[in-house]
């Protein structure tokens, strides 16, 4: 009664309904309007990490490095530094960057800053590019929001006269990230929206249907934005939430609609009045929404055990979106159906959502010749999976770096351009930090700084040691460090005072050593050498604290390198337990939905299975670019690290929905026949084009945002794409079907209740005829 009172009130204020559905969308609409700017390119931080406290080390008293610091990589095509003209324009890029008001420079160490005599290390092989590091009064996170508009002003103003001016460093990196992000949702939203609406037309045969179907999605979209503006005010989120937050907003927000839309329409057809046919729409296929949305919400929620802010972010806006699609499915979806009400139905007569029996027998039919041949086709299921699988042993991750960003860009430029001319390792050095509780000019822990360096220039695959050892030494032979007392920095040359003020902070505590790799940050080569200056630090801390008098040390080893390991390493900690977790949370839902054992153990066996075939193509694809070209993607090498996490949780619960709606339709008819055969036949019969279509739109949303997203996106949405085909059609179409002619009536074996039969599944159907249609 309750319900059919929700759908009376549903009809009776419809069109006040509609009106507020309206007016929601406009105050969320400009909530939602301040999120790009509030979002970062943070999140990989592991909080109280090495590399987490080696940018908090840095962030002050040191020249040229700051809160936020860059590199300034000035390109002339017109000029080499033999030719005298070359110095003014350098010069002149130089002071638009120090001048800036948005940029609030504070200091810098570098080419422009140096003597003749003292740059050269400043000076590309091609004597045309030259580098200076830039420290900034702002804070990242507002430098980020901010770098790409200061980027293309200079851009703007120095190209015309042949100066390639970039600014490159995380902040200018995660600044550009944010920028094509939004540029790039823009692009998929264009390629979706019309993709959804023919899909809908064509498979339900509803214009309507399909324009319900969006607002749906468009409104839980807007709710979430506007609710992550709020919380991006008080707390740091990715710029990598907005995109999946829509990708998923879009799959699920149809989907959620279409199932009520469908069986709406169906109940019209069969000459049920318009409160009926609600009532019965929200208890029936309500109740498959509202069980999708928990599942994929208690998933989701596992991920708060991984402490790594993007990851949470992203989670977060995953909750956010599909908890708005229920709501709005369940409660102004049912106003809006009133509304429509025999004009849906008008508009869908013609199409194909009544499933014509004709293809209801052809389902029928394939469902009965996988199960004569069970094993069989189980096996080929299976090895098919297995196979796709392989490859993702040999899976690589990391965090995101300048490959991601299109060649064309500035910023990208600057990276490729500081590679080329002075080493791929010199874009991202190993930052070594070393921390004396004494100041470092009393000599104590000069023994053990020294004997550091000279262990980090013996270490295989080192280009080189950044630090101010060697000028220390030609001004102080006998103790370098004596030289970084500030009384003594008063008189040394300015040159050899810049160095020092570079690399010594001006409270003579802190010390750093740039160990620059002869290989990218994210290659293998470099992660091995992480790992041996990580154990050369550690021997220096533990002989640093032998013997009366000597200084103790701290020292921490950070960078580029060091971020995406720690990031890495926690997310491998914690990934059984969130395994485990998700697991529990799904076996007890589909425990409770089909009260049993086996059938709950079977879809989580077949989901991980499925889930590595993912894992497999995602690396064919992206990490060993076979078939990159013929997809318009380009291979990183590596798999971006939160892309597995993210798709393990999505798919799961994802495919659980279908598990669930295929499953209770068996259920249904098997309590009512005791037929274990023509039970699962029937079943797939009446799911199978539902499930096609839902996942063909999934596919097509997950797809434009592949086709069209920055490369972590790309890699997500194509791994969701693959995944949910995978799971309509070998899952759920073979599989399924397979191991339930094998396991005959023990599919719905429960302790307690043993094996039910025809009499008994005869006799339950009266207490739960009701509850076996809530995913019809």
């Amino acid at each position: 009664m309750r319900l059919h009172a929700i759908a009376v009130a549903a009809r009776r204020w419809r069109w006040v309904g509609v009106v507020a559905w309206v007016a929601l969308l406009a105050v969320a609409g400009l909530l939602a309007s301040g999120l790009p700017a509030r979002l970062s390119g943070g999140g990989w931080a592991v909080p109280d990490s090495a590399s987490q406290r080696v940018e908090e080390a840095v962030a002050q008293g040191f020249l040229g490095r700051g809160p936020t610091s860059l590199t300034l990589v000035v390109h002339d095509t017109a000029h080499t530094a033999a030719d005298a003209a070359f110095e003014t324009r350098v010069a002149e890029a130089f002071d638009a960057v120090m001048t800036d008001p948005v940029l609030q420079a504070t200091s810098a160490y570098g080419w422009s800053t140096l003597s003749p005599e003292a740059r050269g290390a400043f000076l590309g092989e091609d004597g045309r590019t030259v580098v200076n590091a830039v420290a900034l009064a702002l804070p990242d996170g507002e430098a980020r929001q901010l770098l790409t508009g200061v980027q293309h002003d200079l851009t703007e103003r120095f190209a015309p006269d042949g100066l390639e001016v970039s600014l490159v460093g995380a902040a200018p990196f995660w600044g550009e990230v944010n920028h094509l992000s939004e540029t790039s949702l823009f692009r998929a939203e264009l390629i979706a929206l019309p993709l959804i609406v023919l899909v809908v037309v064509l498979l339900f045969g509803g214009a309507l249907a399909a324009l319900a179907a969006l607002a749906v999605g468009v409104t839980a979209i807007l709710l979430t934005f506007a609710v992550l503006s709020l919380i991006a005010g008080q707390v740091e989120l990715s710029v990598f939430v907005q995109n999946a937050a829509t990708m998923l907003g879009l799959g699920v927000g149809v989907d959620y609609s279409l199932f009520l839309i469908t069986r709406f329409r169906e109940e019209l057809a069969a000459g049920r009045d318009q409160d009926e046919a609600l009532a019965t729409t929200l208890r029936t296929s309500g109740e498959t929404v509202l069980f999708s949305g928990i599942t994929v919400v208690a998933a989701m929620c596992t991920l708060v055990l991984v402490p790594l802010g993007v990851i949470r972010s992203i989670a977060l806006g995953a909750v956010l979106v599909v908890a708005s699609a229920v709501l709005v499915s369940l409660l102004l979806l049912p106003m809006l159906l009133a509304l429509l009400g025999p004009r849906l139905q008008r508009s869908m007569r013609a199409g194909r959502s009544s499933h014509p029996r004709a293809g209801s027998r052809r389902w029928d039919a394939f469902a009965r010749t996988v199960m004569r041949r069970p094993v069989a086709f189980l096996a080929g299921a299976v090895a098919l999976l297995l196979a796709l699988a392989v490859p993702a042993a040999g899976m690589s991750t990391f965090t995101p770096d300048a490959r991601i960003i299109p060649t064309s860009s500035p910023v990208r430029a600057g990276f490729d351009l500081v590679a080329q001319e002075f080493g791929p390792g010199a874009t991202a050095p190993i930052r070594v930090v070393v921390t004396a509780t004494t100041p470092l000019s009393d000599g104590a822990a000069t023994p053990a700084v020294l004997a550091l360096a000279e262990d980090l220039r013996a270490l295989d695959g080192v280009a080189g040691l950044d630090s101010a050892l060697d000028v220390l030494t030609l001004v102080s032979p006998g103790d370098p460090l004596a030289a970084t007392a500030p009384d003594v920095r008063e008189a040394l040359p300015g040159d050899v005072r810049q160095t020092v003020d570079h690399f010594v902070a001006a409270d003579d505590l802190r010390l750093v050593l740039d160990v620059v790799p002869e290989a990218t940050a994210a290659d293998p080569a470099t992660q091995d050498l992480l790992a041996q200056v990580r154990d050369a630090a550690t021997q220096a801390v533990a002989g640093s604290g032998t013997g009366a008098g000597v200084a103790t040390l701290s020292i921490d080893v950070g960078g580029e390198t060091a971020q995406g390991v720690d990031s890495n390493e926690v997310i491998a900690d914690t990934l059984p337990t969130v395994v485990l977790a998700m697991l529990a949370v799904i076996f007890v839902l589909l425990l409770v939905t089909f009260r049993s054992v086996l059938l709950p153990l079977k879809a989580i066996a077949v989901n991980l299975l499925s889930v590595g075939a993912t894992y497999g193509v995602l690396v064919l694809v992206f990490q060993d670019g076979i078939g990159a070209s013929l997809f318009g993607f380009e291979s990183s090498d590596y798999v971006q690290n939160f892309v597995p996490v993210l798709l393990l949780t999505l798919l799961f619960s994802l495919s659980t929905d279908y598990e669930v709606f295929l499953l209770n339709r068996v259920r249904e008819d098997y309590v009512r026949t005791g037929d274990d055969v023509g039970s699962v036949a029937r079943g797939l019969a009446r799911t199978a084009p539902l499930i096609s279509g839902a996942a063909l739109l999934m596919v097509v949303v997950f797809g434009a945002f592949a086709f069209a997203g920055i490369l972590p996106i790309q890699q997500l949405g194509f791994g969701l794409a693959i995944g949910i085909a995978l799971d309509a059609t070998v899952v759920r179409l073979v599989v399924v079907p397979a191991s339930m002619r094998l396991l005959g009536r023990w599919n719905w074996w429960l302790p307690g209740r043993g094996v039910p039969g025809r009499t008994s599944a005869a006799g339950a159907a009266a207490g739960t005829g009701e509850e076996s249609r809530a995913l019809s």
